[in-house]
Parts: structure tokens; C-alpha cells; sequence
């Protein structure tokens, strides 16, 4: 199971990349593994106000549909439309080209207060 060091995670296994005030979301290879071979994403709608904890999509896989849940609050700044064609990016990328939105945020808090690799890996038990 990987687990970059330079991302940051949340209890319900989103994982967030900052550049700046945008932070790149997407979902972790543990939570890719658990629903098995994804088939769609419904990522959140350019533009949308979202606050950190709430549902800003889903992902439909073989086996369940699954909410994502937003590590930050902010704006919802780009989604990745490569996942309309192709959702099981998701599952052979799921840090890199299976990103599913940018979140534009104000503040660092909600980022700050996301766990490390080190505390991810002990919630997954890795």
C-alpha cells in the first residue's frame, strides 16, 4: 500500500497536495483497493463552495458507490475530466493521474490539521 510522505490524509481517505493556495484531491491507493475496480466518478462542480468534511462527490465502483469527502474548505477550482473517460485512473494512479478536483482555499488550518503519512499508516494499520 503506498503512502507518499509529502501528502497529507484524512480519516476517511482522501489525500490532499498543496501548491500554494490550491490543494489537489484525490483518493488513497488503501481507499482504491477497498471498493476494488472503480467505473465512475462524480466529482464536484467547478465553482462549488465546499466545506472540509463534507461530501463533494462520489466514486462507483464493482462493488459500491462511495462518498468523497473534503479534506479543506474552499472553492473547488479545477476537476480532473480525464476521469469521465477514464475512472480507472483511479485505481492504476490514484496519486498521480487519478486526481479528482483542486480546492482553492483561504487558510492552511484545515490543511495543518490533516494527518501525516506516519499517523495515515497507523490508521490503516500499514
Amino acid at each position: 500500500m503506498q503512502i507518499p510522505e509529502d501528502l497529507r490524509y484524512s480519516k476517511d481517505h482522501e489525500w490532499a497536495k498543496p501548491d500554494g493556495a490550491v490543494v489537489r484531491i484525490g483518493i488513497t491507493d488503501y481507499a482504491q483497493d477497498a471498493l476494488g475496480d472503480v467505473v465512475f466518478v462524480d466529482p464536484p462542480k467547478i465553482g462549488a463552495t465546499i466545506k472540509s468534511g463534507e461530501s463533494l462527490g462520489e466514486v462507483e465502483s464493482t462493488k459500491s458507490v462511495s462518498e468523497i469527502y473534503a479534506p479543506v474548505s474552499g472553492t473547488v477550482s479545477a476537476v480532473n475530466d480525464s476521469l469521465k473517460k477514464s475512472p480507472e485512473l483511479v485505481n492504476s494512479d490514484p496519486y498521480g493521474a487519478g486526481w479528482i478536483c483542486e480546492i482553492t482555499t483561504s487558510s492552511s488550518e484545515d490543511y495543518d490539521a490533516l494527518l501525516d503519512a506516519a499517523a495515515y499508516s497507523s490508521l490503516t494499520n500499514n
